[in-house]
């Protein structure tokens, strides 16, 4: 019998760099309300994710998985590129 895996976080981002050999930087845009004055700003997050068949590329939007910690910042990791970003000639 296979067991099941516990649910992780799925979160979609865009790659903005690659920081070595497996390894990108994906920022997670994201939009809250101000506490005070109740207008919708946006925010974002850099997350370090690991790349394991080194197919992404800056500008790439990806999906990341939450996993193990992988080293001291990765803890997540690239499950699907969602769109490739555009080759420029």
């Amino acid at each position: 019998m296979a067991e099941q895996r516990n649910s992780r976080k799925l979160l979609q981002g865009v790659v903005t760099s690659r920081s070595g050999d497996k390894s990108v930087k994906v920022t997670v845009a994201y939009r809250i309300p101000h506490p005070r004055f109740h207008k919708v700003i946006n925010r974002k997050t850099v997350l370090h994710a690991h790349d394991a068949e080194n197919e992404t590329k800056p500008g790439d939007k990806v999906e990341i998985m939450e996993t193990r910690p992988l080293s001291k910042l990765k803890r997540w990791r690239i499950s699907r590129v969602i769109q490739a970003s555009p080759v420029l000639d």
